[in-house]
């Protein structure tokens, strides 16, 4: 049966950190690249991290039907998993592993049901959640302050998910993580 893994977190909760773990870990997992509107942070890279793409291509996107899910999470900032990249990934013989937004994460687990693993990652605390997140610096004051508001609603969404870890200890996570994805793969 064709499987997907679905990580989601508010932003800093260590989730792009665990899912690269994964891919480390497990070689029949591969990396779904979303596409979004917004800017590349850091060292991302086209293609590799997300297909970077206006608002204008992502809004026709929208109109082939191109996505499997996609969410407008900020105005004019659109994030969306492709069906053709999962199509790819499937068609290569793998398991695809996504690291996506809670609202993403949760629209993931009801397209794919029984298909699906969806995990939730947590923070150890909304301050240490925005430590992370300015250590980053990544993010400007503004943004980071948004964030940190964001993460305390989408942290009420924890239970419509399959798993929920917390990231207090970076090896504890990635040994529970380790664990839940080895059984799902099994099965």
């Amino acid at each position: 049966m064709n499987k997907v893994v679905i990580f989601s977190a508010p932003s800093g909760s260590g989730k792009t950190t665990l899912v690269k773990h994964c891919l480390e870990t497990f070689p029949e997992l591969q990396f779904s690249v979303s596409c979004t509107t917004r800017s590349p942070r850091g060292a991302e890279q086209n293609g590799v991290d997300y297909h970077f793409i206006s608002p204008d291509e992502f809004r026709a996107k929208i109109t082939e039907d191109a996505f499997v899910e996609f969410e407008e999470v900020y105005t004019d900032k659109y994030y969306g998993t492709l069906k053709s990249e999962v199509e790819r990934i499937w068609n290569a013989g793998k398991t695809v592993i996504f690291d996506v937004d809670v609202v993403g994460g949760i629209n993931l687990k009801k397209y794919f049901r029984e298909k699906a693993l969806s995990i939730f990652i947590m923070p150890p605390s909304i301050e240490e959640l925005e430590r992370r997140l300015i250590s980053r610096g990544t993010d400007d004051e503004e943004t980071i302050k948004t964030r940190v508001a964001k993460a305390a609603y989408e942290m009420t969404f924890q239970t419509e998910f399959d798993e929920i870890l917390v990231n207090d200890d970076l090896h504890t996570a990635q040994q529970q993580v380790q664990q839940l994805i080895a059984g799902f793969i099994k099965k």
